[in-house]
């Protein structure tokens, strides 16, 4: 009998504490938030607030994505519960053609494209503008920003009608001046321009540039960052259709758009980088 009730005990004991566990599992997804981000500046951000938004009641996991595609359909698919790499255009452009159901949540910051060269110094850059090769990103909104700031620099010139808003692609450049475009996967383009013929130029995100070791300060030309360009490209919070004011969205929206953040992009980033918010 003494033996009777001290194995019942024990199946009790292991019943009380896989079930004790399974609550604790349960509840451990919903106090934390899986974001999508580029490694840089997004997840470098996102790892400043990590402390702020376990003030808030949650744990923060970031996922380095090194693409524009894969992040947004993780989103899609549910894996993650916001991600932060991308602009509106660019995400308006990947829901048209993928089918998705992903939305902005709020604005954070915006990063201007920089024109940088093999061995071309600003001097040449200003005076010798026939007779490149040139990269610029292949996806539509970011290769729409590249073309502006090519044709603001007077190395081609697009058809009429055409505006930052629309999505454009080579075949919008009404004269190339000489000059050969080529249309490059954005996260490639800094190791194109690494292995190309002196003379060869390249518009690069700004994300891929910080990666790539370049300085804002060293580009041959900057997209302008003023009006705009600067709210139209201004990088964001993505998130599920339907999750915009979801707990965890308003919690890392909060903890993002704070002194302590604009702060950080605006001393870390030397004008590569700058808030999209303000105080």
């Amino acid at each position: 009998m003494k033996k009777l009730l001290l194995t019942l005990l024990g199946i009790s004991l292991v019943f009380a504490f896989s079930l004790g566990a399974t609550a604790c599992n349960v509840g451990t997804p919903d106090k934390t938030i899986v974001v999508g981000a580029s490694s840089t500046p997004h997840a470098e951000i996102l790892e400043a607030i990590r402390e702020d938004l376990r003030n808030e009641g949650f744990e923060l996991d970031i996922r380095i994505y090194d693409d524009y595609v894969l992040p947004n359909k993780s989103l899609e698919d549910g894996d993650l519960d916001a991600n932060y790499f991308q602009h509106t255009p660019y995400l308006d452009d990947f829901n048209a053609k993928n089918g998705t159901h992903i939305v902005s949540a709020g604005k954070i910051h915006y990063e201007p494209f920089g024109v940088y060269g093999k061995n071309v110094t600003k001097a040449d850059f200003e005076t010798t503008k026939t007779g490149r090769t040139i990269f610029i990103p292949g996806d539509g909104s970011n290769c729409t920003r590249a073309l502006f700031v090519l044709a603001d620099n007077g190395y081609l010139t697009l058809k009429d009608g055409v505006s930052a808003s629309d999505t454009l692609s080579d075949k919008d450049i009404a004269d190339n001046k000489g000059n050969t475009v080529i249309l490059v996967e954005a996260s490639n383009i800094p190791a194109q321009l690494n292995n190309s013929s002196d003379g060869t130029i390249a518009v690069i995100n700004g994300n891929y540039a910080l990666e790539a070791g370049l300085k804002i300060s060293d580009a041959l030309a900057v997209e302008n960052a003023s009006g705009e360009a600067a709210q139209l490209y201004a990088n964001i919070v993505a998130v599920k259709q339907g999750n915009e004011n979801s707990a965890k969205t308003k919690a890392l929206l909060k903890v993002l758009k704070t002194k302590k953040v604009y702060d950080f992009i605006t001393e870390h980033y030397n004008g590569a980088v700058s808030p999209s918010f303000t105080l």
